[in-house]
């Protein structure tokens, strides 16, 4: 959900997608290479990025992602179930505050 979050923004390459997770989350969110490119290529399988490579800030060429209709889809999905799941834990965490 994170990483169609931050391809929702702009396109990005890996190590791009993995500093804006870091910076929004203020260093909270840390995502290792070993982690991030595997589910990049998961994703960009069941159709949710598509990725093009392209000169990247350095010059290099990198693969950048963008978010396809379906990937835009996935996250609205992913979205309201987390919505869903952290109202529930509030209202628990409510309830446990009555005591």
């Amino acid at each position: 959900m994170l990483i169609l979050q931050v391809v929702s923004l702009e396109p990005a390459h890996g190590y791009g997608i993995a500093h804006r997770l870091e910076q929004i989350s203020r260093s909270v969110v840390q995502v290792q290479q070993g982690s991030l490119y595997p589910a990049l290529h998961r994703l960009e399988q069941k159709g949710l990025l598509a990725a093009e490579w392209k000169p990247s800030e350095t010059g290099r060429e990198a693969k950048f992602y963008s978010l396809t209709r379906a990937g835009r889809e996935q996250l609205a999905a992913e979205k309201d179930s987390w919505a869903k799941l952290t109202g529930a834990v509030q209202l628990i965490f409510d309830e446990g505050a009555k005591s």
